[in-house]
């Protein structure tokens, strides 16, 4: 029962999409458990960047069954419209399933989240206004609609209706806004219906047969560690698990049947939107990073804040996940800076401390104790081997791995498929 769930160990955007890509080269089956097309995941082949939203990474290589599953929420035409550019860029999307049981982001969700986004003023929460939260909402308060009520189209218009009304009425009492013109958008859904019908299935069946079968099984999340609805910084948080938890709600997997977890990690860290970030560098320093490592989102193009590696953060991350060992990512990034900081530990309100802030303490009280470590000049593009890396950046990928207690399995050292370095599989093979 090979199954490997692969984990964002930061704030999202470390890379997972390249690492999937890579991996999928040996599996049979790649899963997207949860999020939707608020996630950008990027993969970079032939020189070209494919930027891929809601369709699993594994999409990019042949005869990989992907599979949407139910803890995704779907927004129908952005879906389309990927698997339109995947088509146009050769793929086969008759290896394109999406779970019956996933619940549908509709056009009132989107417009929900961007006024409510509005109205929270100086306490906006920077989310993407893709309507991801609303969504989520209406799934935890059983008003949801789910992708395989577009099945029976009529049965799906009236409950869509009805609870578009329901958006209507809020809209226009609470928010000032004008209503919605439910008809437009049930004739926009009626073809977007028609066109993914054929890819609805009953995902957890699929993923439960693959496993017995000896499949290799890929489980790919959205976001990352901190952004974990239940345990990442709330509330600047998302509306899901990114954690490997919710790998097994996210696809109807049972936990005994994950063989691995493979935590991605930044040589760095980033994240996007607000909320705190204790070791963010607003000099030269985090400018050397947004440049080099074109830190700007796949799907919204924001810019992202960096910062100094933080591994109190991913010791965090390899607590709650359960990290079997670690990809490191945009190593090179790093390439040109005379000198490297490391966050061991916090130091909050008189105290010094390893681990994630204790009761009492919230994380923008937090100030980092940092380690220096000497930078390195030589340029890491062509590296293919472990050994042949600069000493230098050998020692901070050696000290990361001794700081968070896993090794790392796999480095990155560019954004082309073959810049990596392998030292070992993470399938433990």
């Amino acid at each position: 029962m090979p199954g490997l769930i692969v984990v964002g160990a930061q704030w999202g955007d470390e890379g997972k999409g390249r690492i999937v890509d890579l991996l999928a080269a040996d599996v049979q089956m790649v899963v997207r458990y949860q999020g939707g097309n608020n996630a950008g995941h990027t993969v970079v082949r032939e020189g070209r960047a494919v930027r891929l939203h809601q369709v699993p990474s594994g999409i990019m290589r042949p005869g990989v069954l992907c599979v949407i599953g139910n803890g995704t929420v779907v927004e129908p035409f952005s879906l389309l419209e990927e698997m339109d550019e995947l088509a146009g860029f050769g793929c086969d999307l008759e290896v394109l399933r999406i779970s019956r049981a996933a619940h549908l982001l509709l056009p009132y969700h989107q417009v929900l989240d961007q006024v409510q986004e509005t109205s929270r003023g100086t306490q906006a929460l920077g989310t993407t206004g893709r309507g991801i939260g609303p969504a989520y909402t209406d799934k935890a308060a059983r008003v949801g609609i789910r992708v395989e009520e577009m099945l029976h189209f009529d049965t799906f218009a009236r409950h869509f209706r009805a609870v578009a009304q329901e958006k209507n009425r809020l809209l226009v009492a609470l928010y000032d806004q004008p209503p919605l013109d439910i008809e437009a958008m049930l004739e926009r859904l009626r073809p977007a219906a028609e066109r993914l019908a054929p890819y609805i299935a009953d995902t957890s069946l699929l993923v439960h047969q693959a496993l017995r079968r000896g499949d290799r099984v890929l489980f790919e999340g959205a976001q990352g560690t901190l952004l974990d609805i239940d345990h990442g910084t709330y509330p600047f948080v998302t509306s899901s698990n990114p954690t490997a938890g919710g790998a097994c709600v996210g696809t109807g997997m049972a936990p005994a049947e994950v063989t691995g977890v493979l935590g991605i990690a930044k040589a760095y860290t980033t994240r996007v939107g607000s909320g705190p970030f204790p070791t963010e560098c607003r000099d030269d320093v985090g400018e050397h990073l947004v440049r080099e490592g074109v830190e700007y989102g796949a799907t919204t193009g924001r810019r992202r804040r960096c910062g100094w590696l933080d591994v109190v953060l991913l010791r965090y991350a390899a607590r709650l996940n359960g990290f079997t060992s670690l990809a490191v990512t945009k190593l090179d990034v790093l390439t040109g800076l005379p000198h490297l900081r490391i966050c061991t530990a916090y130091r909050c309100g008189g105290m010094v401390t390893e681990e994630w802030p204790p009761v009492g303490y919230d994380l923008a009280d937090c100030e980092p104790v940092y380690e220096e470590w000497p930078g390195w000049s030589e340029s890491l593009r062509e590296v293919r081997r472990w050994e042949d890396l600069p000493e230098a950046a050998r020692r901070y990928v050696e000290r990361m791995e001794a700081l968070v207690g896993l090794p790392a399995h796999l480095v990155s050292v560019g954004p082309e498929r073959e810049q990596l370095i392998v030292r070992r599989s993470p399938w433990g093979t």
